[in-house]
């Protein structure tokens, strides 16, 4: 019983003792605090500080967590589109290859600079070797499209019906595109044997070379909004 009672007291002077250095303490003066409550103060504030610090890198991850959720639907689609490009990659290489080879066809078709006079012969000579009569062959202005320039040229040709029709076919079938708009037919008042007139607008194309396709791009750029003047 003694030695209980003994234990019992050494306790309770170690709390009134740890409990004595909680009273009277000036918050103005933390730095004369006994060990204890110092002790104490910094472990409380090292506390505040981890909680703090661990909701701030919580709530970030949170934050983090929510944008890839959002980002999940689209990152998906992305993925199953990618994944039939692939699959589909021999197909569209072949596609690739059959546009390329029809674009070469179509250049192939389009005079150059220099071939544009020649072009020019073809149509005169298409009419006159289906006996028509030129009564005018005038080249307009050339205007100048992204990759290819245009060419307007007003006709007017006089002969007979089955021969105008000819003509057409003729310039349709020439190795170079040539298309005919704007056709006007009509019966000459002064000729009584079935001579007919016919005026039109053929327009034939021409691609641009490397020069011409810098310059057109230089100036596109200029007219763009924004450019420097």
């Amino acid at each position: 019983m003694a030695k209980a009672s003994t234990v019992n007291f050494e306790m309770s002077s170690l709390f009134d003792n740890a409990a004595s250095q909680f009273r009277n303490l000036n918050p103005n003066q933390p730095g004369q605090w006994p060990a204890l409550p110092k002790a104490a103060a910094w472990l409380a504030a090292a506390s505040a500080a981890v909680v703090a610090g661990w909701f701030l890198v919580l709530s970030g991850a949170t934050d983090e967590l929510e944008a890839a959720r959002l980002q999940e639907p689209t990152l998906q689609a992305d993925y199953v589109s990618r994944l039939r490009q692939a699959v589909n990659l021999t197909e569209l290489r072949n596609q690739k290859r059959q546009v390329q080879e029809y674009v070469t066809q179509l250049e192939k078709q389009l005079p150059g600079k220099a071939e544009m006079d020649a072009l020019l012969s073809d149509i005169n000579q298409a009419g006159l070797g289906r006996g028509l009569q030129f009564e005018l062959f005038r080249p307009g202005q050339m205007q100048i499209k992204d990759y290819y320039a245009e060419l307007p040229i007003a006709i007017r040709v006089n002969g007979r019906y089955h021969d105008i029709g000819s003509f057409a076919a003729d310039v349709a079938n020439l190795s170079r595109i040539v298309t005919l708009q704007n056709l006007n037919i009509t019966p000459l008042a002064r000729d009584a044997s079935g001579t007919l007139s016919m005026e039109a607008t053929a327009r034939t194309y021409r691609y641009l070379d490397a020069t011409e396709i810098a310059e057109q791009r230089q100036a596109t750029a200029a007219k763009a909004p924004g450019a420097k003047k």
